[in-house]
């Protein structure tokens, strides 16, 4: 039963991750690391959150069939979800990579950001399509 709960919750629990942090990735490649982190689990929180509840309550629903096996799975699986939904992507994930900082992101071209997560050392292409330093306003 344990395996089959940790790959059930590993599953799952990796789209939530990959679908997070590519936003925060996006957000921070404008703003920094830090306001990457902010931006990007604001947008996309409460999309994290709703896909969350919804995947828990279809898995409590195997709850109400009468087989032993189904219902520790589906306890497993529907509590599984929310504590990763609820605490590891709303709150350790990001609070993990605002302390590691910009390093969190090596190797590329992020991971070169200054160490306060200003965007000091980031490069980016102004108007006239050269490539220049900028710095988070």
């Amino acid at each position: 039963m344990p395996l089959y709960g940790f790959v059930f919750l590993v599953a799952l629990g990796v789209d939530y991750n990959i679908f997070l942090m590519s936003r925060v990735r996006e957000e921070s490649l404008r703003h920094g690391t830090r306001e990457g982190i902010l931006r990007g689990l604001t947008t996309t929180g409460g999309v994290i959150t709703s896909a969350g509840v919804v995947l828990a309550a279809t898995f409590a629903a195997l709850g109400v069939i009468p087989l032993a096996f189904l219902v520790q799975i589906a306890f497993i699986v529907a509590f599984g979800v929310l504590l990763d939904t609820l605490v590891v992507r709303s709150l350790l994930v990001p609070a993990l990579v605002r302390d590691i900082g910009p390093t969190s992101w090596w190797p590329g071209a992020l991971s070169r950001e200054g160490a306060d997560g200003s965007g000091e050392g980031r490069t980016e292409r102004n108007a006239d399509g050269q490539r220049g330093t900028t710095s988070a306003a």
